[in-house]
């Protein structure tokens, strides 16, 4: 019997890019996201729908998850992976770095979801993870913006949690602390990247389990 459809937005890179990785070797079909499509096709996975889509263009998020619908059948689970950390201080951070990460981190995620929750909630099954941050359960010097975002990502993880509880489909947020990404390349400040990189080092804080109908 095939395995159902997995889309993974920010596919092109780091955690995005293992899940896929992963995924793919389970069997499961794949529809990838992400602006470098040059990245998406050096993956080289089968059964794989890659697509050049920016998370904040809702249209073409939309159109890419019917066509894969289309091939592959409904959507099982979504990995709302695509984000931005443009770390900075309030003060002098370059202000289109907060819009940014509000369009990738809150509204992209927004767009993603809004693709494929309809469907979920009709068939009464699947899931959806949101990829949000140690820094959406506390702040940190120079995140406030990326902080407010992923603060929103982990409110709206849980409100819509709540919201769908009974429906079946299930909700998830991963917050990962310092990872070995890209994320943090595209900070313009050069000092505060030299200080992240002192952070790096792994442990499970903390896991909460629970049926998919309790609501709260």
């Amino acid at each position: 019997m095939p395995k159902p459809l997995i889309v993974i937005t920010g596919a092109s890179s780091g955690i995005g890019a293992a899940t896929a990785r992963l995924l793919s070797s389970r069997g499961h079909p794949l529809l990838l996201l992400a602006r470098r499509l040059d990245r998406l096709e050096a993956l080289g996975l089968p059964d794989t729908l890659c697509r050049k889509v920016d998370v904040t263009d809702r249209a073409a998020v939309e159109a890419a998850v019917r066509e894969a619908e289309e091939r592959y059948g409904p959507v099982d689970l979504l990995v709302n992976n695509a984000g931005a950390m443009l770390l900075g201080r309030i003060a002098d951070q370059p202000v289109d770095e907060w819009e940014r990460m509000l369009d990738i981190n809150v509204k992209g995620l927004l767009y993603a979801t809004r693709a494929v929750l309809p469907g979920m909630v009709e068939r009464g099954a699947g899931t959806i993870v949101n990829i949000g941050s140690v820094a959406g359960r506390k702040t940190f010097p120079n995140h406030a913006a990326y902080v407010g975002t992923k603060f929103a990502v982990h409110a709206m993880s849980e409100n819509l949690r709540e919201e769908v509880a009974a429906t079946g489909v299930r909700v998830v947020t991963v917050a990962p602390g310092a990872v070995e990404t890209e994320l943090l390349s595209h900070t313009s400040d050069e000092r505060i990247k030299t200080d992240y990189q002192a952070w790096k080092h792994v442990t499970v804080r903390e896991i909460v389990l629970a049926s998919t109908g309790q609501e709260s």
